[in-house]
């Protein structure tokens, strides 16, 4: 009997050690992929760099390094300036090629990832992107209007070159799990997300750090927000949407007392609430495996609408607080 047990135990440590070997193995001959950044003003340069290109990497990084990079930068914004010569050297001296030009950026890379903080540059910087051919992520604010957005967009589309954007809340966990059955939720009815929100010169308000809570509402609610109203003060800003299906969204935009990410879903089996402890490599995941894949994990359509929300939103505003239409804020950017 245990001469049998053992026999059966030594054929199971066989089939384990082979199968081992043959994961191993696959990972051994998927080519490295080769990102490059363009834009080293931001400090998600240098946070994008460590993850990826760490060792010990988060679990579905494996086989991307980030090889090279150019500086771009803006003179005329302050946030740009002072900090793109000390994030420059933090990448070259992790070893990471500092590139002259985006043409000398994309003959050394598979794909490309723009990190400049400011979301003027992005519609330029995209188009040298796609023109060659590089499968593209643009970090957040994709760009500072719709109309830039869907250019980009439209001409990613004529090149045939995935592109996608997004904030890294979209991928949270914590948020996630609301968004899923395991949340306890339900069909989510409404929810409140809130971030921080502070403005920047040149960038239409929301755009430059609103959009994080922004795009967390949207992961939550999906598309198909109607009308928006803005209330603004020099503290907040709470911007309500509503969906065409009746549902009410909220976001709360804070510049003063505590702040932080979170969101307060309601549903139709329950209430419950996530703070968000904020991590890049959930948001890497997906940007890797769409190098790979070429199937952009958010749809183009939602991007357009999380930036026409905004775009309404300040809209709203200016109007004194009453609801804009959001089909209003994308049919005036064309």
């Amino acid at each position: 009997m245990m001469s049998v047990i053992a026999h059966r135990l030594f054929a199971s440590l066989i089939v384990l050690s082979l199968w081992t070997g043959l994961c191993a193995t696959a990972l051994a001959e998927e080519p490295m992929l080769r990102i490059g950044l363009v834009g080293l003003d931001s400090s998600h340069a240098p946070a994008f760099a460590k993850a990826i290109n760490d060792p010990q990497t988060h679990p579905g990084l494996e086989g991307a390094k980030i090889v090279a990079a150019f500086p771009g930068g803006s003179a005329d914004l302050p946030v740009s300036a002072d900090r793109l010569a000390g994030f420059t050297k933090t990448l070259a001296d992790q070893g990471i090629a500092i590139v002259g030009s985006i043409d000398e950026l994309v003959s050394q890379v598979d794909a490309v990832i723009i990190t400049s903080v400011d979301g003027r540059v992005h519609l330029p910087q995209a188009t040298a992107v796609i023109a060659a051919g590089k499968k593209l992520f643009i970090d957040k604010p994709m760009t500072n209007s719709v109309a830039e957005a869907d250019e980009i967009f439209t001409l990613a589309a004529q090149h045939k070159v995935p592109c996608f954007s997004s904030s890294s809340l979209r991928f949270a966990p914590e948020i996630l799990q609301l968004k899923e059955k395991s949340g306890g939720v339900g069909a989510i009815t409404g929810c409140v997300t809130y971030s921080p929100c502070a403005t920047q010169l040149h960038h239409p308000d929301l755009f430059w750090y609103g959009i994080h809570g922004v795009e967390t509402l949207f992961t939550l609610m999906g598309p198909g927000c109607e009308s928006v109203a803005c209330i603004r003060t020099e503290g907040a800003d709470e911007v309500v949407g509503v969906w065409k299906d009746g549902r009410v969204g909220t976001f709360r935009g804070i510049r003063s007392g505590k702040s932080g990410f979170g969101a307060m879903a309601f549903g139709t089996a329950g209430i419950a609430s996530a703070t968000v402890k904020v991590s890049y490599e959930p948001m890497l995941v997906e940007i890797v495996k769409f190098f790979r894949t070429g199937a952009p994990p958010v749809a183009t359509g939602e991007t357009l609408e999380v930036l026409a929300f905004m775009e309404a939103a300040n809209e709203s505003h200016k109007q004194g607080g009453i609801p804009v239409f959001v089909k209003s804020a994308q049919t005036a950017a064309k």
